[in-house]
């Protein structure tokens, strides 16, 4: 009786609950909430009866069947292999192409460049030197040897290593070429010393210019002024004598008295050891040229002076 009672009570409990909305108003209620649009919610099961592995049962109609898909065949694979590698190798080329890599500096690329360039004093101030640009000029000027209680040194500039005047980098050369020149004199000379200036076979394109040599002698240290004995000119031409002598009143007395003109080599080596004196080849030539030419001249005179009494008698 008590039992027919409750189920009959919770049939009507269940029976007399309001039916759930299937719709939200979205804003209001009333008159306001019927002039605008409503959700419809989706329905909810709230069955507890279902069990939990339901969850996870596949419907009927999504059973697959492996052996019955068409899978590619194996040349599909063939036809379209790709290559995983291929795109990083044609960006490595690629990068390569457009951007250059940085040469390495090496310590031997770091002497090589610090011989291009020296650093020197003359008179206190610091020079720097292009050995580059006067690499094939450097021979211009040497050293001979000594002389005298062994001391003394013997420095040799010839004029046929000078650059010609028709470069367009003549001035920058010779700039160059004269720093060289009064530095290397200053290492050549520990006491006293002499010059010789080998004039023969130089072109006048070649020949230095009367402010360039004005230049060197005033860039020459006291020192070196003082202790220069000799000046000899071998092989002189009318344009180095000109210029000597034009540039005479502008001079110490001193200094041309030790100026020394040499018309040959045999000549040159009765006033100094030729042993470490090295001649260029086109000045041997030409001192033999003139040697020639002058034992021609004798000849000819002696032959000229032996006729003329014959013809007296």
């Amino acid at each position: 009786m008590d039992q027919t009672h409750e189920r009959k009570m919770s049939i009507e409990g269940a029976e007399g609950r309001p039916t759930p909305p299937t719709s939200l108003p979205l804003q209001g209620e009333g008159g306001v909430a019927s002039q605008r649009k409503k959700l419809s919610a989706p329905r909810i099961s709230l069955s507890l009866d279902q069990s939990e592995d339901d969850l996870f049962d596949t419907p009927d109609d999504l059973d697959i069947n492996v052996d019955d898909l068409d899978t590619p065949d194996e040349a599909d694979y063939t036809d379209h292999e790709i290559d995983w590698e291929e795109p990083q190798a044609s960006q490595r080329e690629s990068a390569k192409e457009s951007v250059d890599p940085i040469p390495t500096y090496t310590a031997e690329d770091e002497r090589q460049d610090a011989k291009l360039w020296r650093t020197v004093i003359i008179g206190e101030q610091e020079h720097r030197i292009n050995m580059k640009s006067i690499e094939p000029y450097q021979k211009v000027v040497s050293h001979g040897g000594y002389y005298g209680n062994g001391a003394n040194a013997i420095i040799v500039f010839a004029a046929c290593f000078l650059p010609d005047s028709d470069r367009e980098d003549y001035h920058e050369i010779m700039e160059n070429l004269f720093l060289y020149v009064i530095s290397t004199l200053e290492l050549m000379v520990a006491e006293d010393y002499m010059i010789v200036y080998l004039n023969g076979a130089t072109p006048h394109r070649r020949m230095p210019g009367l402010n360039w040599l004005k230049r060197c002698y005033q860039m020459i240290d006291r020192r070196l002024r003082k202790n220069l004995k000799s000046f000899i000119i071998v092989h002189p031409s009318w344009f180095i004598r000109t210029i000597l002598a034009i540039t005479r009143p502008f001079i110490s007395s001193k200094f041309s008295s030790k100026i020394k003109y040499v018309n040959s080599l045999a000549e040159l080596e009765e006033l100094i050891p030729m042993e470490f004196i090295h001649i260029p080849e086109c000045i041997v030539r030409l001192d033999e040229e003139l040697q020639e030419a002058a034992e021609s001249s004798k000849i000819n005179s002696f032959l000229q002076g032996s006729e003329i009494p014959q013809q007296s008698m």
